[in-house]
């Protein structure tokens, strides 16, 4: 029988959570939070008055809400805030913004399928995070594994309103409903 090495691939590692790559892991959720929050908001501004926001407010608060919940949970674990990832999810959002519509003068409905959809991915990532923490929950007792229960649910609430509101959006771009 041949001895395994601690580092290679297969190992069995401690219970202990490698809070080095986990500050990498949620500073990265942290950039992608920061941006899904600053993109919802913008489409929110871009379609205000329409049945549309009204349909997006309430994730978009919940979205800004699971951004300052994950901030709680970096601090709980005593994690720092890495504002360079921070910047670079604020500045990817707005050069999103300058990607080809079809329409120079005036927003296109092809604008906010790709927001949304672009939204909906965000949200299934967030989804996966929530999921990561809960799955090392079961070994660390800052994690709550209620809360992350409830912020499991509410993503995945999150995830149909923003796919059923980009369905909608489909038959507005391409068959102008």
């Amino acid at each position: 029988m041949t001895e395994q090495r601690a580092d290679s691939p297969g190992a069995q590692r401690a219970p202990a959570t490698d809070m080095s790559l986990l500050g990498i892991y949620l500073n990265d959720h942290l950039a992608g939070a920061t941006a899904a929050t600053a993109r919802v908001r913008y489409l929110l501004r871009s379609c205000a008055g329409s049945p549309l926001a009204d349909a997006l407010a309430p994730v978009a608060d919940e979205i800004a809400d699971d951004r300052s919940g994950l901030l709680s949970i970096m601090g709980r674990l005593d994690v720092p805030v890495r504002r360079y990832k921070v910047y670079a999810g604020r500045a990817a959002e707005q050069v999103g913004r300058l990607k080809s519509n079809g329409s120079l003068v005036r927003r296109s409905p092809l604008s906010t399928l790709w927001e949304l959809e672009a939204l909906a991915l965000g949200v299934e990532g967030k989804l996966a995070g929530w999921e990561t923490l809960r799955d090392l929950a079961a070994t660390d007792e800052r994690l709550d594994r209620r809360r992350l229960d409830e912020l499991i649910d509410r993503a995945r609430q999150q995830h149909a309103t923003l796919e059923a509101l980009r369905h909608r959006q489909v038959e507005v771009a391409f068959r102008g409903g």
